[in-house]
């Protein structure tokens, strides 16, 4: 894959991200006007459990996959075989255990009145987890369009069903409440329409992927998985760390704030519905891992293959910081997608946009131990980082609230960009432009505290402020790094 390539796959999974989670984005405001503060704490809650069990499931079998498909000493359709029939056994596995202790788990969760979330959230968490796999082949094999293709019509099934299940069925109900329709209706499932849709969703997923297994025997060989297993169970490490620091303060939000458990749920459904203004960002970087990734592996052995990644870091900070720009200068309009009640945790926004542009500069910066085979060490920087989260969120959530879980989030990732950077120089040095990544975050700031000084100061108007801002923006990076390029191609 080249550079060329990189640029336009991230493109196509980009935009099948921002397009197909801005459709998905829009069911927040359905949520938030639909249900109040605390039922939405219990959504905000599963899904934050579901970003932990949605790595492990897949056992790190993605990554692996990628790095063991082109060895010349292994077969691609081997490494996948053995991959997806471990997966399989695992997942159902997985749905049986939570099956049979269902009551015990929901009476844990403290939802002892509805132990069949957990049954409908497992059966999510396993398709999600069988179609990593396929996924991933469709990403080594440059399928980007068909890839967008299934993520599109999985959220456009997500959202038909949430609009059927929480906003017309309800309201037929209402209208004829002798009918068939108001009979199966019940309001005591509340969030759990939820997860049916998106369980729906799940299923249609794996039905379009259907042609990724066809041909796909079961079989398990321990002298294909044990060299893969051996790469890839690391990246389980990663990846639960990660979910530390990523999730984390959603699912522990509830136990570590010093309140009653209806008013932590409010609060924690407060932080879930501000965490949903970050989304272009998260959006971002997940299109950038998903082309970057193969992008890295197949750019592995040429001779400017550091340059090439130092020129990529150098232009997704431009990205990412403009993005941050886009969503903190006008956080007036972006608040609209949340019922008023959720607004008063504006506040965090800025902070967890921040954040995940860190953490899309972890990703930059994880090629050092992809590409030299120190998984472990790779996995011991995610451990790291998810003891800053764990220390920083038990220290500032019952002091602080929610505001507090935010900057454990952004100091969390702050820190695992210093040391992957630090182990990066001795393992895999790549020489990024620290200069000029440094300038951009430096203006960046700089025009949003400008800003907000100005318009709480001065009174000037929002709208104008934060477009005088963004022109600033766009002028000096198009000034100083997109003009040259642009020029350079023309000639």
């Amino acid at each position: 894959m080249s550079l060329r390539q990189l640029v336009s796959q991230t493109a196509v999974y980009g935009l099948s991200s921002i397009v197909g989670r801005f459709l998905n984005y829009l069911l927040v405001p359905l949520y938030t006007y639909t249900f109040g503060t605390g039922e939405y704490g219990v959504v905000s809650e599963f899904y934050a459990y579901a970003g932990f069990f949605a790595v492990l499931l897949v056992l790190g079998l993605e990554t692996g996959y990628f790095r063991f498909r082109q060895r010349p000493e292994f077969d691609g359709d081997r490494v996948y075989r053995n991959a997806l029939s471990l997966l399989l056994l695992a997942n159902l596995a997985l749905v049986g255990a939570v099956w049979y202790w269902q009551e015990t788990l929901a009476a844990w969760l403290q939802y002892p009145q509805h132990p069949e979330y957990a049954v409908w959230f497992t059966w999510i968490l396993a398709l999600d987890a069988l179609s990593a796999l396929p996924f991933a082949k469709l990403r080594a094999e440059n399928r980007a369009w068909r890839f967008a293709g299934i993520k599109m019509a999985e959220i456009l099934v997500a959202i038909g069903l949430n609009l059927l299940l929480l906003l017309l069925w309800p309201k037929l109900a209402v209208l004829w409440p002798d009918s068939a329709i108001a009979g199966y209706y019940d309001p005591h499932v509340g969030v759990g329409y939820i997860f049916i849709a998106n369980l729906a969703a799940s299923a249609a997923k794996l039905l379009m992927l259907l042609p990724q297994f066809r041909a796909v025997p079961f079989g398990l060989e321990r002298a294909v998985l044990a060299p893969v297993l051996r790469y890839s169970l690391p990246m389980i490490v990663i990846g639960l760390a990660g979910m530390v620091n990523e999730m984390l303060d959603r699912a522990i939000l509830k136990q570590l704030l010093p309140y009653d458990l209806q008013t932590n749920l409010q609060q924690l459904g407060i932080y879930g519905a501000c965490y949903k203004l970050s989304i272009l960002m998260t959006l971002f970087v997940q299109a950038f891992r998903y082309a970057g990734e193969p992008f890295f592996f197949s750019y592995a052995g040429r001779a400017d293959a550091k340059r090439a990644y130092a020129l990529v870091m150098q232009y997704f900070v431009i990205a990412g910081v403009s993005i941050f720009l886009l969503v903190a200068l006008f956080i007036d309009l972006f608040k609209y997608f949340i019922g008023a009640e959720f607004r008063e945790g504006l506040v965090v926004v800025p902070i967890l946009l921040i954040a995940n542009l860190l953490l899309g500069i972890y990703v930059n910066l994880s090629v050092w131990y992809k590409l030299s085979d120190r998984t472990g060490l790779g996995a011991w920087v995610s451990l790291a980082g998810a003891g800053v989260t764990v220390a920083l969120n038990i220290l500032l959530i019952p002091q602080y609230g929610y505001i507090g879980a935010a900057w454990a989030t952004l100091v969390c990732y702050g820190f695992m960009v210093l040391l992957s950077w630090g182990l990066g120089r001795i393992y895999y040095p790549v020489d990024y432009p620290l200069a000029k990544i440094g300038f951009y975050f430096a203006l960046g700031l700089s025009l949003y505290f400008a800003d907000r000084y100005a318009v709480a100061q001065y009174r000037w108007d929002v709208w104008l402020c934060g477009s005088f801002g963004m022109l600033i923006y766009l002028a000096v990076a198009y000034r100083l790094d997109l003009q040259p390029v642009l020029r350079k191609r023309r000639n």
